[in-house]
């Protein structure tokens, strides 16, 4: 078999059940983040001004009065 010719102890497999890709994709990010050893930063809090009105652009403007289909789910 691949994995017994291929694994070794600086370079192990890891195998991932795959029966649910939202649940794969989100249990290999958490395995790799696992992986590497980290510090926490200390940091000050970060303070942004209030957002501008001034030229916002309106999406809804141009789909007045167009049809829709119903959203049913």
């Amino acid at each position: 078999m691949m994995l017994d010719a291929t694994e070794s102890k600086h370079a192990p497999w890891h195998i991932v059940r795959s029966d649910d890709k939202r649940r794969v994709r989100l249990n290999c990010i958490s395995h790799i983040l696992s992986m590497i050893q980290y510090k926490k930063v200390p940091h000050t809090k970060v303070r942004l001004p209030k957002r501008s009105g001034k030229g916002r652009y309106d999406d809804q403007a141009t789909l007045k009065g167009r049809n829709f289909v119903r959203e049913t789910y």
